[in-house]
């Protein structure tokens, strides 16, 4: 399964980006979407995720309020908008897709995730 991530980019703290994830000729409206990110010498860590219908929504409390999730099955696209940024929000973001998942569960860990984009780097200069 490939997933085709993009909308990275270089940005000014307080600025916003947007970034997309397209997994194109698959059944996307059965996977659970997320996005990680890992900045240098880190661990890749959970930043959002969404269910197959998006009624399950979960951040991670560094973005939360900063970020929203969101996609569009008919497009077989995963969003993330990601609002006043700061210096710390720079990192690679990689988007995940679980083909596993079940409709009422949502999981933050990315072992649950079978399938990952490329990852799209974020800088956010301060």
């Amino acid at each position: 399964v490939q997933l085709q991530a993009s909308g990275g980019g270089l940005v000014q703290a307080g600025g916003s980006l947007s970034l997309s994830c397209a997994v194109p000729g698959r059944p996307f409206s059965r996977y659970n979407m997320a996005w990680f990110r890992q900045a240098p010498g880190k661990e890749r860590g959970f930043v959002a995720g969404i269910n197959r219908n998006s009624r399950l929504i979960e951040y991670a409390d560094s973005v939360k309020g900063r970020f929203t999730i969101s996609r569009d099955n008919d497009k077989k696209t995963a969003y993330l908008r990601m609002n006043s940024l700061k210096p710390e929000d720079t990192a690679v973001y990689y988007c995940a897709a679980d083909a596993t998942a079940i409709l009422s569960n949502l999981s933050v860990y990315k072992s649950s995730y079978n399938y990952w984009g490329q990852g799209t780097q974020v800088t956010v200069s301060s």
